[in-house]
């Protein structure tokens, strides 16, 4: 499972998620942060990355495209500091972690 962290939200969620052993890469990583949403879900879907963001279009996307999507997780949380955003995710990744493995297209995390 590869993670891809969108541009709404920071690098350091992207090292976050990699110190604790996912492989992960933020949109900048790859020359994307200036990309348009549909060339980051091309290459998620080429090279089957999940997609972690913040941005409601790539759920509708995943909805629309059905089996062939690739897994989005959408971060429903507002507004907030970096570390509340990486405790949260502490606190979400075994289940976010079991819902990409049952194969759920999009997991929301509130």
């Amino acid at each position: 499972m590869k993670l891809l962290v969108d541009n709404q939200l920071p690098a350091a969620l992207a090292r976050f998620l990699e110190e604790r052993g996912l492989v992960c890469r933020h949109v900048c990583d790859l020359g994307l942060d200036a990309s348009d949403d549909r060339v980051i879900w091309e290459l998620a879907q080429a090279e089957h990355w999940v997609i972690v963001t913040k941005d409601e279009d790539f759920t509708l996307l995943a909805n629309r495209t059905g089996q062939t999507a690739p897994q989005v997780v959408w971060v429903r949380i507002g507004n907030c500091r970096k570390s509340v955003l990486l405790n949260a995710f502490d606190q979400a990744l075994p289940d976010l972690i079991r819902l990409l493995e049952e194969g759920r297209t999009v997991i929301e995390m509130r």
